[in-house]
Formats: C-alpha cells, sequence, structure tokens
C-alpha cells in the first residue's frame, strides 16, 4: 500500500487518532471532552466558546458523535459547551459506545466538500439565543 493509500486508510478508519492515546496516559487529555485545536485559535474564541476549555479535552466528544466534520463551527462550539454544562460519567459512556458506532458506520468524517473539516477563521460567534437544551 502506497503512503497516500496508507494515509487515506487511517484517516478513514480515524486510526490517526491513536497517538493521541499518550496525551491520555500522561493524564494531558481524556478520553472523553471537546477536541482540542490549534493554539492560533485561543484568541479567536467568544466568552462562551472559550468555556470549552473548562474541563481537559479529549480524543472524542459529543460533537464528535452528532456530527463529526459534518457540522459547522457554531454547531461545534455550541455542543462542546453543552457537554461541560452536562457531564456525567454515565454522558462519557454514551459518548465512547456512541463513537464506537460512528467510527464503525464511517459516519460524518468529512465536511462537505473537504477532507476533514473547514478551517476556523476568526470568531465564530454563534446565535447566544439558541437553546443547548435541543443537543441531546
Amino acid at each position: 500500500m502506497c503512503a497516500v493509500g496508507l494515509g487515506r486508510f487511517l484517516r478513514s478508519t480515524s486510526l490517526d487518532e491513536s497517538p493521541e492515546l499518550i496525551n491520555v496516559l500522561l493524564w494531558h487529555m481524556s478520553l472523553v471532552g471537546p477536541r482540542p485545536l490549534l493554539p492560533q485559535y485561543l484568541d479567536c474564541y467568544a466568552p462562551e466558546q472559550a468555556r470549552r476549555h473548562d474541563v481537559k479535552p479529549g480524543i472524542t466528544g459529543w460533537a464528535q458523535v452528532s456530527g463529526r466534520n459534518a457540522l459547522t463551527w457554531e454547531e461545534k462550539f455550541r455542543l462542546d459547551v453543552w457537554y461541560v454544562d452536562n457531564w456525567s460519567l454515565w454522558l462519557d459512556l454514551k459518548i465512547l459506545l456512541m463513537t464506537v458506532v460512528r467510527v464503525v458506520t464511517r459516519d460524518g468524517i468529512s465536511g462537505e466538500g473537504h477532507a476533514t473539516m473547514t478551517e476556523s477563521l476568526g470568531s465564530v460567534v454563534g446565535s447566544e439565543d439558541e437553546s443547548s437544551d435541543s443537543a441531546m
């Protein structure tokens, strides 16, 4: 298998995420939590969006099992904050189970017209009056 084919296989099966397990073992990350983003985005968060950093980042999270890369940035941030507000052991177990299903079915791997997700450019402030209760 050539390098491009291997890379495509690793991405399509989400095996490219496995090195993050080292960060989980070092307690830098959790199995479940908002996906970490590049440090260059730190200044782009609206105050409500920055609340996603109130918990450790995770390999999988509520946004990943709720649409993964098919979601807009606004939707991802809203779901991340919903997770922070509603965290429980049972929710984490549900997310882990849903993650297995999403990986096996390869659901939401890429955003429309992109290999993964579009780049976030600047603050992606969504509507503040959206109800986060609709996340579940």
